[in-house]
């Protein structure tokens, strides 16, 4: 081969190495900013506030420092900008007065302290005044018995006939010793107040009788065996309306029939409408057929959810729903890439700000359904800024990398557009799920605390138990109250009662103790 051509040969061959190379480059650097964004959210997630006790502190100091050095090696080179500005000193919010505080509780003990001088000499002193302090103590649990005494009798003309004695009242334990009181107070430590029903064992010796473990499994399942028609009067109520909106959370349970040692995630499905009871249903997966039993085929109306595909494969096969998106979590992903490119973020993120001002506006207004879906489609209204934000996504979009943060946040955007802005033709509707995610915090808690559930057929209990006491926060009432008094009355009634007075929409207080009969 001549020389030339030698040459030449070379020469393409360096071409296509350097254009090898130039695109592993372009690779890297793109896999270095997705790296760099995954660092950043761990940190946040990791380091913020209330998530650090996943650590000691010793590992969580070594974890950071080796985040630190490796976003030093994997960070370009940037110039150093100094930034000042003011900040607006905030008002001094006013110390709460011990006396505002506990005004409501009531005096047990009034104690006199005269002086020593009076005392002493009670005939030279007479009184002009007083002055009065409290000081606030606490009682804690104790546990007493009540008795119950049938008194026989015979009559006196005919002592062949039986004896007459009155019949035993209808408790929730049939012949156990557990009062409505004592079921309720259990239910309510666990699934308002977080706690394991270990430590409840461990406790109940300080109130003055030790409860078993075991023991107190059975008065959950009956509490939750009690509480089931009442869940599922609350459930059939909320499927009757034309407004739903849905979430799911994960929770870990444990299967003795399985042969593996670990556990299994289970998922608690919930199903609510604003200002409505809360349902939680217990499934052992996330399928897409969960979420069908959950409904049924009948259920007709406004269904609002995240975007996860069970919810938009559910409205795909039903005619009669609609499927509506949740703006918070589009939202979130803007929120999130601050960071990362603050300026097209936050134009995002103004554009959705506006979006709530104006529903804030029309709240304070107490608009109709009728109006707001006028107000949402006027010139000046939702219609005309989500437009403007849809343009701008996707402007964004086609500039920025697509595993960014801002391009997931956009994708997700523009992904979810259909019901996101269905929101304009349905002015009941709410912008968000935040209702019903405020509505699983609860759970989130507890699960931290006990960690899993113990069987697949508890996961079930679980979820009556916290519909039936989420529904009573919702609906400001006491849980413990209400599942005091709902025991009370539930044995003695009977499968044709109407439970309607019993769900806690519709609860009232009693206003005296019930008499047994």
């Amino acid at each position: 081969m001549p020389p030339a051509a030698e040459l030449y040969a070379e020469n393409l061959a360096l071409k296509a190495r350097v254009g090898s190379l130039a695109e592993q480059i372009g690779g890297l650097e793109e896999r270095v900013a997705v790296l760099l964004q995954q660092i950043a959210w761990f940190k946040r997630k990791l380091f913020g506030g209330g998530q650090s006790e996943k650590l000691t502190a010793v590992d969580a100091e070594q974890l950071q420092l080796a985040l630190a050095e490796l976003a030093e090696l994997t960070a370009p080179a940037a110039k150093t900008e100094t930034i000042s500005y003011e900040r607006a000193k905030p008002a001094p919010q006013k110390r709460p007065v011990p006396a505002e505080t506990f005004a409501r509780l009531p005096v047990k003990e009034t104690i006199v302290i005269e002086p020593a001088e009076v005392l002493a000499e009670p005939a030279a002193f007479e009184q002009i005044g007083e002055e009065r302090t409290f000081e606030v103590d606490v009682v804690p649990p104790a546990l007493f018995k009540r008795e119950f005494v049938r008194r026989k009798y015979r009559r006196k003309e005919d002592r062949s006939l039986p004896p007459v004695i009155a019949s035993a009242p209808a408790r929730p334990v049939p012949g156990g010793y557990a009062s409505a009181g004592l079921l309720a107070w259990i239910a309510i430590s666990k699934y308002q107040d977080h706690l394991p029903l270990y430590r409840l064992e461990q406790m109940s010796k300080r109130w003055g009788a030790p409860l078993s473990r075991q023991t107190m499994v059975d008065w959950i399942r009956i509490t939750a065996e009690w509480c089931e028609p009442i869940s599922k009067r609350m459930l059939a109520e909320l499927r009757a309306g034309r407004y739903l909106q849905a979430d799911e959370t994960p929770v870990r349970y444990n299967d003795p029939d399985e042969p593996s040692t670990g556990s299994f995630q289970g998922y608690l499905w919930v199903l609510s409408r604003p200002g409505g009871d809360v349902v939680f249903d217990w499934k052992v997966s996330r399928r897409h057929a969960e979420l069908t039993t959950l409904l049924t085929d009948d259920y007709c109306g406004l269904l609002q959810s995240d975007g996860y595909e069970a919810y938009a494969a559910y409205a795909r096969t039903h005619p009669g729903v609609t499927w509506l998106g949740c703006w918070a979590h589009a939202r979130r992903g803007f929120f999130e890439a601050q960071s990362e490119n603050p300026r097209c973020a936050t134009a995002c993120l103004r554009l959705i700000a506006r979006m709530y001002r104006r529903e804030r506006a029309w709240d304070e207004q107490k608009l109709s359904a009728e109006e707001r879906t006028k107000q949402r489609n006027a010139p000046d209204g939702l219609a005309r800024t989500m437009n403007a934000l849809q343009r701008l996504a996707k402007w964004v979009q086609a500039r920025v990398l697509p595993k960014s943060l801002l391009g997931r946040a956009c994708s997700y955007l523009l992904n979810q557009w259909a019901p996101l802005s269905a929101h304009l033709h349905h002015g009941e509707s709410r912008l968000d799920n935040n209702l019903i995610e405020n509505a699983i915090r609860p759970s989130c808690i507890g699960k931290k605390n006990w960690l899993f559930i113990g069987h697949p057929d508890a996961g079930q209990r679980s979820a009556i138990l916290y519909s039936i006491i989420v529904s009573c926060q919702r609906h400001g009432q006491d849980p413990l109250a209400y599942l005091r008094d709902i025991l009370s009355r539930l044995p003695r009634m009977s499968n044709r009662d109407d439970l309607a007075p019993l769900l806690p929409c519709n609860w009232t207080p009693p206003t005296s103790l019930t008499t047994i009969p």
